[in-house]
């Protein structure tokens, strides 16, 4: 999809959201959730089309098929790294320097901590437990 088809659908999707919550919180709760809802679907597609229906077990390599096949096809790119933390074993940070959901947009002072990653976190999120972890 081009970038701008994609940017303009995304923006129109912060809005609809915003105009149905009342707090920063809520709005990120509802981007996760549209994201959940891509996610599970995009899940099954992968999986049949690259991996032959086999699906990773173990979870470092499922999340270098995100970091790596997943996020090319969601964002036409790979992710920048795959970090593990030094102060939880069981968490791992996939950085993005510029994500494509921030980039454009434009964020009202009222709502300066909104972060539009939420929207990928719930298409993880939905991934993983799709995934059975």
């Amino acid at each position: 999809v081009n970038i701008a088809t994609f940017a303009l659908l995304f923006s129109e999707m912060v809005q609809y959201c915003q105009n149905r919550v009342y707090s920063v919180s809520e709005l990120q709760t509802k981007l996760s959730e549209m994201g959940q809802h891509v996610g599970s679907h995009l899940l099954d597609l992968l999986f049949v089309r690259e991996q032959g229906y086999k699906r990773e077990t173990k979870l470092l390599k499922m999340l270098l098929f995100i970091k790596t096949n997943f996020w090319k096809t969601l964002y036409g790119k790979e992710a920048d790294r795959l970090e593990h933390s030094n102060d939880d074993e069981r968490t791992y940070y996939i950085i993005e320097t510029e994500h494509l959901v921030n980039k454009f947009i434009s964020v009202p002072k009222d709502k300066a901590k909104l972060n539009c990653a939420a929207f990928t976190a719930g298409i993880i999120e939905a991934v993983l437990n799709g995934a059975n972890f």
